[in-house]
C-alpha cells in the first residue's frame, strides 16, 4: 500500500472492510483500559493500554496497517499521532471508537 492508503482517520466501516479484505495486513490495536475491555471488545484485536504504547513501539509491526481503537476516538487519535511521530506511516485512527463500532456494525455489543 502507498502512503495515501493510510489516512489519519478511518470510519468503523472502512476499518472493518480493511480487516475483512486481508487480515494478515491489518492489526487493530485497542488502547482502552482493562476495565473497559471487560465491557466489550473486538475479537482478534490486540490490547495495549494507551499509557503502555511508548514501551511497545519497538515491538509494533511496521509491515501491517495499524488501526488504533479506543472508546470514542480521542485517545486513539492521540496514539495514532504519536506513532506517526515515531515514524509509523501505516497507522490510522478508527473514528468514533468502539462506541461507533457497536452502534454501526455490531448492535449486540455492550455500550458504555
Amino acid at each position: 500500500m502507498n502512503p495515501p492508503d493510510y489516512p489519519l482517520d478511518l470510519t468503523v466501516t472502512e476499518a472493518s472492510q480493511r480487516v475483512s479484505a486481508d487480515p494478515s495486513k491489518v492489526r487493530i490495536i485497542d488502547v482502552r483500559e482493562p476495565d473497559e475491555l471487560e465491557i466489550c471488545h473486538i475479537a482478534g484485536a490486540e490490547t495495549i493500554p494507551m499509557r503502555q504504547i511508548p514501551e511497545h513501539v519497538a515491538t509494533l509491526p511496521r509491515d501491517q496497517h495499524l488501526l488504533i481503537l479506543c472508546h470514542r476516538g480521542n485517545r486513539s487519535l492521540r496514539v495514532t499521532q504519536f506513532l506517526r511521530a515515531q515514524g509509523f506511516t501505516a497507522v490510522s485512527n478508527i473514528e468514533g471508537g468502539i462506541d461507533a463500532w457497536a452502534e454501526q456494525l455490531d448492535p449486540t455489543m455492550a455500550r458504555y
